[in-house]
């Protein structure tokens, strides 16, 4: 009887095990992240969060489809051929404005790294967004967040965004051969594309989000810039796999956090540094100060975002008071926090 009682108790026990393990299981193993240049830092976690394996290890089979910008990997979510997307969380303020409802699930960077670059000639001679009027800009693709750093830039200097013509040139070799060509007269992009700019001694940084100081002068203190962001309705129908993301995304943090730049180095493909590794880790190196270490997202940061999008964006100056609690959900790197401390 002892025997038969010990069998059905390890039975339950064994049903209990594997119906929580199944209830946690993502609903939805193979999914889509889109993202608007993957080999940029600004997508630093998503990458590493690949190449570690940590999507796996959370059940997820995971496409990353690469996009010009970050504009066009919203575009793929609002379409629907993508599930999910790591971009910039201006885009979930845009959306609310429009009501169209997206929410970010999980910070990747706090600062936007973008950098406004010119030949050295022009460099020498800019003040501030003034000196902008009448200019062609290369940003990653219109609407992206390179656009929206030129259209503040013009706004804070008494302009108007249509004061400038702006050409989406991506964010990788077309950008550098944009610039090189002299078909743009100034470019708004991330690293890695300006440090392999700048070392051609050709062309110099003038405005730069990279650092602290760069980032309260152009944007203000608190700031939430990559995050991951999916709609309203896929949290809501997918939450478990949700949480395998963040989980994976929330590792990803923390691996950056405590590894050396020679380590993150090594672990990008060769394809992303251009055949330069040693310039590859110049450049990450002036990004590190910038990337979260936890996933999670502040509601003082979301103000700011607001009211930098308010000075310009036209639907979010049209929209009145929008809630912004939710355009972004910690629950999901809170849980992730405590189970990879």
């Amino acid at each position: 009887m002892k025997r038969f009682l010990h069998a059905l108790l390890a039975l339950a026990l064994g049903a209990t095990f594997a119906a929580a393990s199944l209830a946690q299981a993502p609903e939805k193993k193979s999914i889509t992240i889109a993202v608007g240049g993957k080999s940029l830092f600004y997508y630093l976690p998503l990458s590493v969060a690949e190449r570690k394996g940590y999507f796996k290890d959370e059940g997820l089979e995971v496409e990353i489809p690469d996009f010009p910008g970050g504009a066009k990997a919203l575009q793929a979510l609002v379409g629907g051929s993508a599930d999910l997307v790591s971009g910039a969380y201006e885009h979930t303020i845009n959306m609310a404005a429009k009501h169209q409802p997206i929410e970010a699930v999980v910070l990747q960077l706090h600062y936007n790294a973008i950098e406004l670059l010119m030949p050295d000639e022009r460099a020498a001679k800019y003040r501030d967004g003034r000196d902008l009027k009448g200019l062609k800009i290369g940003v990653t693709a219109p609407g992206s967040s390179t656009n929206m750093f030129v259209d503040l830039l013009l706004v804070k200097a008494g302009l108007e965004p249509s004061d400038v013509s702006i050409v989406g040139v991506g964010a990788g070799a077309g950008a550098v051969a944009a610039m090189e060509k002299g078909e743009i007269d100034a470019l708004a992009n991330l690293d890695p594309v300006i440090t392999q700019l700048e070392a051609t001694g050709k062309f110099r940084s003038v405005v730069d989000t990279r650092t602290e100081k760069g980032m309260e002068e152009v944007y203000g203190k608190e700031y939430m810039a990559a995050v991951i962001y999916t709609t309203d309705e896929f949290v809501k129908k997918y939450p478990n796999t949700v949480q395998a993301v963040v989980n994976a995304m929330v590792r990803a943090d923390r691996w950056i956090a405590k590894a050396s730049p020679q380590e993150i180095v090594d672990l990008m493909p060769d394809s992303f540094k251009a055949g330069n590794p040693a310039l590859y880790k110049q450049g990450l190196e002036k990004n590190l100060a910038g990337y979260s270490k936890d996933g999670l997202m502040s509601l003082a940061a979301a103000r700011n975002v607001y009211k930098v999008l308010d000075q310009f964006e036209p639907s979010v100056m049209k929209a009145g008071k929008i809630d912004l609690s939710k355009t972004f959900d910690n629950r999901f790197a809170h849980k992730a926090d405590s189970k990879y401390k």
